[in-house]
């Protein structure tokens, strides 16, 4: 069991997270091991849904400055070797073009009430609004304990995907750049 999920409890997860805040982060995380900056940090620029890839190249993050909850979007990953494209294999590309159809949909039907700082952005509610990373964090345990599922932190999907690219047969060089790690021994734990 361990700090990650079986496929058997995946299957499990995304059918739970389906319609939710944490629909979009939970099945990206898991499915291609994007940290949590990655994930909130994704924007439609990065996809080309043309070439069936997409490009992980900006984060969002937050911190607390004098007690006061900021949230810091950059043009950079955490490392050098984060930033790279990974291939969008056709389950999600549907699944994603539908999320972007709704969104669409919802900015219309919303009008003035749509928040629009936010428009290029894949992880956002409802009325446009970016899911704040420490959202995702913070809530993550208490979905999973509300869904009677084995509770793990959010950033245990990386290492479920990293486990599942193990079980598959790729290599361990391949998973790091899978990843984004910068050293294998990183990886290997």
């Amino acid at each position: 069991q361990g700090d990650y999920y079986a496929i058997e409890e995946i299957w499990d997860l995304f059918r739970i997270v389906v319609g939710t805040k944490f629909e979009i982060p939970t099945i990206l995380a898991a499915f291609y091991g994007l940290r949590r900056e990655e994930v909130i940090g994704l924007q439609w620029s990065a996809f080309n849904f043309h070439n069936d890839v997409f490009t992980i190249r900006h984060t969002v993050t937050s911190c607390n400055i004098d007690g006061k909850y900021i949230t810091l979007a950059k043009d950079t990953t955490k490392s050098r070797s984060s930033t790279r494209s990974l291939p969008l294999v056709p389950f999600i590309k549907s699944w994603l073009l539908r999320h972007k159809k709704q969104q669409e949909m919802n900015r219309i039907l919303c009008g003035n009430s749509y928040c629009q700082d936010y428009l290029n952005y894949v992880c956002v509610d409802s009325l446009g609004n970016l899911i704040k990373p420490n959202y995702i964090s913070g809530s993550f345990k208490e979905f999973l304990r509300r869904h009677h599922m084995r509770e793990i932190r959010f950033h245990d999907l990386r290492h479920t995907c990293a486990a599942l690219l193990s079980y598959s047969g790729v290599g361990i060089e391949d998973i790091m750049k899978w990843l984004g790690h910068s050293d294998i021994k990183i990886t290997a734990r």
